[in-house]
């Protein structure tokens, strides 16, 4: 069989050898195990620059390069037209060399995927789309041209649509899905933390404007200043990181807020399973593997209501969830921090929901959609 993907996710050659972004080539990995040939059709790239890339581990044919673009300005747009005809037209050769087309959505080159399909109504074809499949959702034109397209069963034949979460009035190719970091063989017995000594909080991500970390950083501030032992450990970086260096300083929270940049994943690891709880106050997310990541290891999660966030933390019972109000949250964790046993009730909670999602599970699902 022959399994061509399609993504605007890149392959970076450096020295000859072949590398991609870490959490997809651990993916991907499991997917060629079943595939059998696999061949990716994506941007290639020359330097990292700045992703943090693994060596790709299993064998792969000859990539097909497509071309990146963007129109963040009027004088790129006939630039972004060209590459886009172009690339439509590679995207087409490629499928039609496919045995089964996979299709990593949302992004530029999914959104052309999407539209060259539609001539290839026999294909075996898979979709996973890793962003919010929340129907209510306020998403770019182009993420909901490429939703409308994948559910539409009129249009889109014969293909299988992996989302997270569960939604209502979905079409039959729709199917609820999820990721996962850590194997059966990883599960480990880890005590829930008690509110004895400080208690501590994790931001772990990019430090860029969609994940807002530095409304993380003011709810340890409010904290604090109603006189509550906590602190936040930030494990990653980015633009937004000289604005908590600043915010630090004048708030006087040297001791309070700390910067450990990015670390590796035994470190930050460690940090779950010693921390009570992880923030996440992102604008969007998909199915954030922070999260997951955190409840494994019965870190309770505090996180803004965007994609299926609800649905993994059960409506509040396995961690809490921001209200659109600042006062209110603050409100709501004071609540928590001051009745443990509610504490330990979402810590266990989230533990053993997240322990269902490992990559053993996860390769299962994987091998039903290859021989079921």
């Amino acid at each position: 069989m022959k399994f061509v993907v399609i993504s605007s996710a890149p392959i970076v050659i450096i020295n000859g050898k072949y590398y991609m972004y870490g959490p997809y080539q651990k993916e991907m990995k499991i997917w060629a195990k079943y595939a059998g040939k696999i061949q990716f059709c994506c941007p290639i790239w020359q330097e990292d620059r700045g992703l943090l890339i693994d060596e790709i581990s299993f064998p792969i044919s000859n990539t097909i390069e497509l071309n990146e673009f963007d129109i963040k300005s009027f004088k790129k747009i006939h630039l972004a037209l060209y590459y886009s005809i172009l690339n439509f037209f590679i995207i087409l050769k490629a499928i039609k060399s496919a045995d089964h087309l996979h299709i990593r959505c949302p992004g530029n080159m999914a959104l052309l995927a999407c539209l060259a399909q539609l001539f290839y109504p026999k294909k075996i074809k898979t979709a996973k789309y890793a962003g919010n499949w929340d129907p209510k959702s306020v998403q770019p034109w182009s993420y909901r041209l490429q939703k409308w397209i994948l559910s539409n069963a009129f249009l889109t034949k014969n293909m299988q649509v992996l989302v997270y979460g569960v939604w209502a009035n979905q079409t039959k190719n729709i199917k609820p899905f999820f990721t996962a970091t850590y194997a059966e063989s990883d599960k480990k017995e880890v005590p829930i933390r008690g509110f004895l000594g400080r208690i501590r909080f994790l931001f772990v991500g990019m430090l860029s404007e969609g994940k807002q970390p530095l409304y993380a950083a003011e709810l340890i501030r409010d904290l604090v200043s109603k006189a509550y032992n906590v602190q936040i450990d930030y494990f990653g970086d980015g633009e937004f990181r000289k604005e908590i260096e600043k915010f630090i300083i004048n708030n006087n929270l040297n001791n309070r807020i700390i910067l450990h940049g990015n670390q590796s994943k035994e470190t930050v690891e460690k940090a779950y399973q010693e921390s009570h709880f992880v923030i996440l106050p992102s604008k969007s997310e998909g199915w954030p593997k922070v999260v997951a990541e955190a409840m494994f290891w019965g870190c309770v999660p505090v996180v803004t209501q965007v994609s299926c966030v609800p649905y993994m933390l059960d409506e509040g019972k396995r961690g809490i969830l921001l209200q659109s109000n600042f006062a209110d949250n603050i409100e709501i964790l004071e609540r928590c921090l001051t009745e443990e046993k509610e504490y330990h009730d979402k810590a266990k909670n989230a533990m053993l929901w997240s322990r269902k999602y490992t990559l053993d599970t996860f390769e299962k699902e994987i091998e039903k959609m290859f021989f079921s």
